[in-house]
């Protein structure tokens, strides 16, 4: 170990200087086979540099080249790992339930975003805003006969029953179409032949993502759609995302069924 890299962090910028030692000096530089062999300090950091050293044990006096590991909590390794140094600087949560439904490989990444921030019911609804304290209309953007909840504007708004109906009608959907949260992440966790869950998780971002879009464009743009052309945006996006992904094991055969 370079003896500046050792030093600067007692003495600063001027680590090999005061204690007199060569600017590309190794540790074994300042030591004898005995003990440390540093001149007399000539200011209160070197002091403070020898009172360290002094409190801890002299290396082993050998001509071998310095080296270096890495240590974390989980091993200790010659090489950097960004992954283990995050892993002991960030504050650990448990896995939520639902993390394996909403992030899989394979899944589109503003898709996944979008979804995993539904999923939280963090997405600034009407109702949402008004609960904030903005004196606004909370009525759906999409329907303007119910307030505009997470459930109703992506599950129960006839606007977006209208959409579900068209894009998963061939992937086994339950006889009623959901109406709460729950029921949706049931439907996805299920699967089947026909209507596998990695398929079924794709259409359901899909689908969440170009409600929200639409809604947006609505507020916004006063960009009406008819539920048949969300339909045809959503089909596209997921025909390319298959085509995209159709070397993948897991990805074979979903274009037959979402054809079919």
């Amino acid at each position: 170990m370079a003896f500046k890299d050792f030093g600067e962090k007692r003495v600063e910028q001027r680590g090999p200087s005061q204690p007199r030692v060569p600017i590309n000096g190794l540790v074994a530089d300042a030591c004898s086979p005995t003990a440390w062999s540093l001149p007399s300090p000539r200011s209160d950091r070197a002091v403070d540099l020898h009172i360290f050293l002094t409190s801890i044990q002299c290396p082993a006096y050998s001509t071998d080249a310095d080296t270096y590991e890495w240590t974390t909590s989980t091993k200790q390794d010659a090489k950097f790992s960004a992954q283990n140094t995050w892993q002991d600087m960030r504050l650990s949560a448990p896995v939520q339930p639902v993390a394996e439904t909403i992030w899989f490989k394979g899944a589109i990444p503003r898709n996944n975003f979008n979804m995993w921030i539904a999923n939280l019911n963090r997405l600034p609804t009407r109702a949402r805003l008004a609960g904030w304290g903005l004196q606004i209309n909370k009525a759906c953007c999409l329907c303007s006969a119910f307030e505009e909840t997470r459930d109703h504007l992506l599950l129960s708004c006839a606007y977006s029953m209208e959409v579900w109906r068209l894009s998963i009608g061939r992937l086994n959907p339950p006889n009623s179409l959901f109406r709460t949260w729950a029921e949706l992440l049931s439907w996805i966790r299920g699967t089947s032949v026909a209507a596998p869950s990695l398929l079924r998780k794709l259409a359901v971002q899909c689908i969440i993502y170009h409600l929200w879009k639409q809604r947006n464009n609505v507020l916004h743009n006063h960009t009406v759609l008819p539920p048949t052309t969300i339909f045809r945006i959503v089909d596209k996006e997921m025909r390319n995302t298959i085509t995209a992904r159709r070397e993948r094991k897991h990805f074979i055969n979903l274009m037959v069924k979402w054809m079919r």
